[in-house]
């Protein structure tokens, strides 16, 4: 662990404040009434004329991608001057350091902030350690501040109490001889999640940042549908509110104490218009190259917020969205993985306290990995792969070329239905009676890639690598669903909550359907065209369905398949995926990726 400036010290005390050991901390209260160094940034800089600009560095959806991510998950695409595109292989904690290290000089006013989801569905170098590499690494980026994201919650609030206050893992200890987890230098900030016996917030709902007369106030929100796609023990005993009263609460009480200048930190996002993470998102209009929740919530909230950096979405964008009085207001997304940062300009009035919202500027930058790495980085990353190499460079099976999941190009990604064969084979062994299986696409995290990663070889998959694909150690379930059930279920993956961002689920071999895109909602589902081995399926009949346990909680707004009867729990998802790679893959017989040719897309 990197020692401690004064200034991470007296953030290390107010931070212990913050959270509960047991996961529940009453803190409304506390946070107002933290000392004013314990809230003091760690950059200096002279007082200056009416106006300074502030700088906002700010990032979303780290997921533990210490290492550069793989193949077109660690690619970010690119327009260039000539109207064509390319893509740029951008990410991994040593390039971000730089970056951010970087764009920091001569900058005597400035702050760095995330969005969520920095922690959970992290690659093995970081998960297999409980994510305590990825906070040690944030510590040393000099992250000032972050909201939690859905992701924060995988294990549970606990659990998320130890990664701010620090102390050993209550099951498998401390990671390295003589070391004990300090925790996160930084705030989490969860202003909207409350314990439901007492009502108060489980961490600070905000913080503020201060220097030379300065000051600006962060709130921090994940979005009010997490418990609909965290497994319900990593939600007990917590309720979620809405993001947009919450935001406006928090502002209210920011304003009574003379912070004028407000910035929301919020873990849901938008869909742009373009992949490209330099596109116009203003054009023809503000706010015009993006859709999805983070437009109406952005719109909802108070005046009182100058700037609202996102996520969730795992997209790249900086518009400007009017608020409820019409103004526009700065709002950024940085992709995910570490690939992009967010410098966003605030001139601050030391007069009105208060953020000058024309001169509000913000652009994404690309974490490139042709400039130098962070020595520090590259030695923590070194530290823990050297824990990790027993069990991570373990070979697993073979593949005869990449195979994309989180990377694919189309809904349904071959590497979902790689998973989705896996679970279906892992689960005729336990019940020959079943008969297809359903892999949610949130579930998968990355590709697999041909290339080696290390010294295994080419098309050799690594137990390492099939982690960072399966993080989240569910359980291959098996139940009982009717035909009605599985076409309803079929139907959710567009209609409902799920309508505005599809989530198309990956079948196993023998499951087809036409999916028309041209419909809306439910409709879009060709009922007629979905059959099971060529057979029509039978809405009166009963079928055997495998899934992970997160999906049978229905989890990700399928509720139909969390009806299923007659439960059978099978063995994790991971070990399920790796058994089906060894059984069915040899170095002179590799596993071809899949052709995703089960749901034909009518767009």
């Amino acid at each position: 662990m990197t020692q401690l400036t004064p200034h991470r010290t007296r953030r290390r005390a107010a931070s212990r404040i913050l959270a509960a050991a047991a996961g529940f901390a009453t803190v409304g209260a506390l946070v107002a009434a933290l000392p004013a160094n314990a809230t003091q940034d760690r950059h200096h800089g002279g007082k200056g004329g009416r106006t300074v600009d502030v700088q906002l560095l700010s990032f979303n959806d780290f997921h533990g991608n210490l290492e550069p991510p793989a193949g077109s998950s660690g690619q970010v695409t690119e327009n260039l001057p000539d109207g064509t595109t390319r893509k740029v292989d951008a990410g991994g904690v040593e390039y971000l350091a730089t970056s951010l290290r970087t764009a920091r000089k001569s900058h005597p006013y400035s702050v760095t902030a995330a969005a969520g989801d920095l922690i959970g569905a992290s690659p093995l170098l970081s998960g297999l350690f409980h994510d305590e590499p990825t906070v040690e690494a944030m510590n040393k980026l000099d992250l000032d501040v972050t909201s939690v994201g859905n992701h924060e919650f995988d294990e549970g609030a606990t659990e998320l109490a130890r990664m701010q206050n620090g102390g050993c893992h209550p099951k498998d200890g401390c990671f390295e001889d003589g070391k004990k987890f300090e925790g996160a230098d930084y705030p989490y900030l969860a202003a909207n999640v409350t314990n439901e016996k007492t009502g108060k917030p489980i961490l600070a709902p905000y913080w503020v940042w201060k220097h030379n007369g300065v000051k600006i106030g962060f709130i921090g929100v994940t979005l009010e549908g997490t418990p609909d796609i965290v497994s319900a023990d990593g939600v007990k005993g917590l309720k979620f509110h809405d993001e947009i009263e919450t935001v406006n609460k928090y502002a209210k009480i920011l304003d009574k104490q003379g912070v004028k200048s407000i910035v929301t930190l919020i873990h849901e996002g938008g869909v742009p218009a373009s992949g490209s993470y330099n596109y116009d998102c203003d054009s023809p209009s503000g706010g015009a190259g993006i859709s999805g929740p983070i437009v109406d919530i952005a719109k909802g909230i108070s005046p009182k917020v100058d700037a609202l950096v996102t996520g969730h979405t795992h997209n790249a964008y900086v518009c400007t969205i009017p608020d409820p009085s019409g103004k526009p207001r700065m709002v950024t997304s940085a992709s995910s993985y570490g690939k992009l940062y967010t410098d966003t300009t605030l001139t601050y009035d030391r007069r009105t306290k208060d953020i000058v919202r024309t001169s509000v500027k913000s652009a994404n930058h690309v974490v490139s990995r042709t400039q130098p790495k962070a020595a520090d980085m590259t030695a923590l990353i070194g530290r823990w792969n050297k824990l990790a190499a027993p069990v991570a460079n373990q070979p697993v099976g073979y593949i005869s070329a990449d195979i994309p999941g989180r990377g694919a190009t189309s809904p349904e990604e071959p590497l979902g239905d790689l998973i989705a064969d896996a679970q279906l084979a892992h689960a005729k062994i336990l019940d020959p009676k079943t008969s297809l299986a359903l892999m949610n696409p949130g579930g998968v995290r990355s590709d697999l890639v041909y290339k080696a990663s290390g010294s295994e070889g080419d098309g050799v998959v690594t137990y390492g690598e099939g982690f960072t694909v399966q993080p989240f150690s569910n359980t291959v379930n098996l139940v009982d669903l009717t035909g009605a059930q599985v076409i309803t279920a079929l139907q959710q993956q567009v209609s409902g909550s799920n309508e505005a961002s599809p989530k198309i689920l990956q079948p196993s071999a023998g499951l087809t359907y036409t999916l028309d895109m041209t419909k809306a909602g439910a409709a879009r589902v060709v009922v007629d065209s979905i059959k099971l081995n060529g057979a029509a399926i039978d809405p009166a009949a009963t079928y055997r369905v495998a899934m992970n346990s997160f999906l049978a909680g229905g989890g990700d707004g399928f509720a139909a398949l969390g009806q299923g009867k007659n439960p059978l729990v099978g063995s994790d998802d991971l070990k399920a995926f790796n058994d089906y790679l060894t059984a069915n893959s040899s170095a002179t017989s590799p596993i071809a990726p899949p052709k995703a040719d089960r749901i034909t897309i009518v767009k």
